[in-house]
Protein backbone atom coordinates (compact mmCIF):
# COMPACT_ATOMS: atom_id res chain seq x y z
CA UNK A 1 0.00 0.00 0.00
CA UNK A 2 1.29 3.45 -0.93
CA UNK A 3 2.04 5.80 1.97
CA UNK A 4 2.06 9.48 0.99
CA UNK A 5 3.84 10.40 4.25
CA UNK A 6 6.68 7.95 3.52
CA UNK A 7 6.92 9.26 -0.06
CA UNK A 8 7.12 12.83 1.29
CA UNK A 9 9.78 12.06 3.92
CA UNK A 10 11.91 10.10 1.45
CA UNK A 11 11.52 12.81 -1.18
CA UNK A 12 12.68 15.50 1.25
CA UNK A 13 15.66 13.59 2.57
CA UNK A 14 16.91 12.39 -0.82
CA UNK A 15 16.26 15.76 -2.51
CA UNK A 16 18.32 17.67 0.07
CA UNK A 17 21.11 15.10 0.03
CA UNK A 18 21.33 15.03 -3.77
CA UNK A 19 21.34 18.81 -4.34
CA UNK A 20 24.99 19.38 -3.39
CA UNK A 21 26.07 16.10 -5.02
CA UNK A 22 28.41 15.88 -7.99
CA UNK A 23 25.68 14.32 -10.14
CA UNK A 24 23.57 17.48 -9.84
CA UNK A 25 26.55 19.40 -11.19
CA UNK A 26 27.11 16.79 -13.92
CA UNK A 27 23.44 17.12 -14.93
CA UNK A 28 23.85 20.89 -15.04
CA UNK A 29 26.93 20.58 -17.23
CA UNK A 30 25.30 18.11 -19.62
CA UNK A 31 22.17 20.27 -19.79
CA UNK A 32 24.16 23.30 -20.85
CA UNK A 33 25.91 21.38 -23.65
CA UNK A 34 23.17 19.19 -25.07
CA UNK A 35 19.45 19.10 -25.66
CA UNK A 36 17.92 19.14 -22.17
CA UNK A 37 15.15 16.61 -22.86
CA UNK A 38 17.65 14.07 -24.19
CA UNK A 39 19.90 14.50 -21.16
CA UNK A 40 16.94 14.17 -18.78
CA UNK A 41 15.79 10.90 -20.38
CA UNK A 42 19.21 9.31 -19.88
CA UNK A 43 19.67 10.66 -16.36
CA UNK A 44 16.12 9.67 -15.32
CA UNK A 45 16.61 6.10 -16.54
CA UNK A 46 19.89 5.81 -14.62
CA UNK A 47 18.20 7.01 -11.43
CA UNK A 48 15.48 4.35 -11.79
CA UNK A 49 18.18 1.65 -11.94
CA UNK A 50 20.01 3.28 -9.03
CA UNK A 51 16.87 3.28 -6.83
CA UNK A 52 15.92 -0.29 -7.79
CA UNK A 53 19.33 -1.53 -6.60
CA UNK A 54 19.02 0.47 -3.37
CA UNK A 55 15.51 -0.84 -2.66
CA UNK A 56 16.71 -4.41 -3.19
CA UNK A 57 19.56 -3.86 -0.72
CA UNK A 58 17.21 -2.22 1.79
CA UNK A 59 14.72 -5.06 1.47
CA UNK A 60 17.48 -7.55 2.32
CA UNK A 61 18.26 -5.55 5.45
CA UNK A 62 14.67 -6.03 6.67
CA UNK A 63 15.42 -9.75 7.13
CA UNK A 64 17.51 -8.86 10.21
CA UNK A 65 15.92 -8.79 13.70
CA UNK A 66 14.09 -5.46 14.24
CA UNK A 67 16.30 -4.08 17.03
CA UNK A 68 19.51 -4.94 15.21
CA UNK A 69 18.13 -3.48 11.98
CA UNK A 70 17.19 -0.19 13.69
CA UNK A 71 20.64 0.05 15.24
CA UNK A 72 22.36 -0.55 11.91
CA UNK A 73 20.08 1.93 10.10
CA UNK A 74 20.71 4.54 12.81
CA UNK A 75 24.47 4.14 12.53
CA UNK A 76 24.30 4.31 8.73
CA UNK A 77 22.29 7.54 8.92
CA UNK A 78 24.89 9.00 11.31
CA UNK A 79 27.60 7.96 8.87
CA UNK A 80 25.72 9.61 6.02
CA UNK A 81 25.34 12.84 8.02
CA UNK A 82 29.09 12.79 8.75
CA UNK A 83 29.84 12.23 5.05
CA UNK A 84 27.72 15.26 4.15
CA UNK A 85 29.21 17.51 6.81
CA UNK A 86 32.84 16.55 6.48
CA UNK A 87 33.26 15.82 2.78
CA UNK A 88 34.99 18.45 0.78
CA UNK A 89 33.79 19.33 -2.71
CA UNK A 90 34.70 16.57 -5.10
CA UNK A 91 36.11 17.38 -8.48
CA UNK A 92 33.64 17.33 -11.32
CA UNK A 93 33.62 14.15 -13.30
CA UNK A 94 35.11 14.54 -16.75
CA UNK A 95 32.61 13.58 -19.38
CA UNK A 96 33.55 12.75 -22.92
CA UNK A 97 31.26 14.68 -25.24
CA UNK A 98 29.05 12.62 -27.55
CA UNK A 99 30.20 12.79 -31.16
CA UNK A 100 26.80 14.15 -32.19
CA UNK A 101 23.57 15.43 -30.67
CA UNK A 102 21.46 12.35 -31.43
CA UNK A 103 19.06 11.13 -28.74
CA UNK A 104 20.89 7.84 -28.20
CA UNK A 105 24.32 9.46 -27.88
CA UNK A 106 23.22 12.22 -25.50
CA UNK A 107 20.85 10.08 -23.40
CA UNK A 108 23.44 7.31 -23.33
CA UNK A 109 26.10 9.70 -22.06
CA UNK A 110 23.77 10.98 -19.32
CA UNK A 111 22.72 7.44 -18.36
CA UNK A 112 26.29 6.13 -18.18
CA UNK A 113 27.62 9.11 -16.24
CA UNK A 114 24.89 9.01 -13.59
CA UNK A 115 24.83 5.22 -13.29
CA UNK A 116 28.58 5.08 -12.66
CA UNK A 117 28.76 8.20 -10.47
CA UNK A 118 25.82 7.20 -8.27
CA UNK A 119 26.80 3.57 -7.69
CA UNK A 120 27.39 3.27 -3.94
CA UNK A 121 26.75 7.00 -3.54
CA UNK A 122 25.34 8.52 -0.38
CA UNK A 123 21.80 8.79 -1.78
CA UNK A 124 21.85 5.15 -2.83
CA UNK A 125 22.89 4.16 0.68
CA UNK A 126 20.26 6.48 2.16
CA UNK A 127 17.57 4.98 -0.09
CA UNK A 128 18.52 1.49 1.08
CA UNK A 129 18.37 2.69 4.69
CA UNK A 130 14.98 4.28 4.18
CA UNK A 131 13.67 1.12 2.50
CA UNK A 132 14.81 -0.88 5.52
CA UNK A 133 13.45 1.65 8.01
CA UNK A 134 9.97 1.95 6.54
CA UNK A 135 9.66 -1.56 5.07
CA UNK A 136 7.58 0.02 2.29
CA UNK A 137 9.64 -0.42 -0.90
CA UNK A 138 7.07 1.10 -3.27
CA UNK A 139 6.64 4.32 -1.28
CA UNK A 140 10.39 4.66 -0.73
CA UNK A 141 11.12 4.00 -4.41
CA UNK A 142 8.58 6.58 -5.58
CA UNK A 143 9.87 9.21 -3.14
CA UNK A 144 13.51 8.56 -4.03
CA UNK A 145 12.97 8.50 -7.80
CA UNK A 146 10.88 11.69 -7.73
CA UNK A 147 13.52 13.45 -5.60
CA UNK A 148 16.37 12.38 -7.87
CA UNK A 149 14.41 13.37 -10.96
CA UNK A 150 13.57 16.74 -9.41
CA UNK A 151 17.22 17.47 -8.66
CA UNK A 152 18.23 16.36 -12.15
CA UNK A 153 15.53 18.57 -13.69
CA UNK A 154 16.68 21.52 -11.60
CA UNK A 155 20.26 20.89 -12.64
CA UNK A 156 19.45 20.43 -16.29
CA UNK A 157 16.73 23.04 -16.80
CA UNK A 158 17.45 25.69 -14.20
CA UNK A 159 20.60 24.78 -12.35
CA UNK A 160 22.56 27.91 -13.03
CA UNK A 161 20.00 30.08 -11.24
CA UNK A 162 19.63 27.69 -8.32
CA UNK A 163 23.36 27.37 -7.70
CA UNK A 164 23.75 31.16 -7.67
CA UNK A 165 20.93 31.74 -5.17
CA UNK A 166 20.97 28.79 -2.76
CA UNK A 167 24.13 28.26 -0.72
CA UNK A 168 25.07 24.60 -1.05
CA UNK A 169 26.62 24.66 2.43
CA UNK A 170 23.17 25.44 3.89
CA UNK A 171 21.53 22.64 1.91
CA UNK A 172 24.21 20.22 3.09
CA UNK A 173 23.68 21.21 6.74
CA UNK A 174 19.90 20.77 6.45
CA UNK A 175 20.28 17.32 4.85
CA UNK A 176 22.78 16.27 7.54
CA UNK A 177 20.41 17.52 10.26
CA UNK A 178 17.52 15.49 8.86
CA UNK A 179 19.76 12.42 8.76
CA UNK A 180 20.80 12.93 12.40
CA UNK A 181 17.11 13.09 13.40
CA UNK A 182 16.39 9.87 11.47
CA UNK A 183 19.45 8.25 13.10
CA UNK A 184 18.22 9.26 16.55
CA UNK A 185 14.77 7.81 15.84
CA UNK A 186 16.23 4.53 14.59
CA UNK A 187 18.69 4.18 17.47
CA UNK A 188 16.01 5.01 20.06
CA UNK A 189 13.78 2.30 18.51
CA UNK A 190 16.68 -0.15 18.68
CA UNK A 191 17.30 0.63 22.34
CA UNK A 192 13.61 0.69 23.35
CA UNK A 193 12.98 -2.56 21.52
Amino acid sequence: MLSISVVAVVFGVIFLAELPDKTALASLMLGTRYRASYVFCGVAAAFVVHVALAIAAGSLLTLLPHRLLQGIVGLLFLGGAAMLLFSHGEDEEKVRAPADQSFLKVAGTGFTLILVAEFGDLTQIMTANLAARYDDPVSVAIGAVLALWAVAALGIFGGKLLMKRVPLRLITKIAAGVMVVLAALSISEAIAG
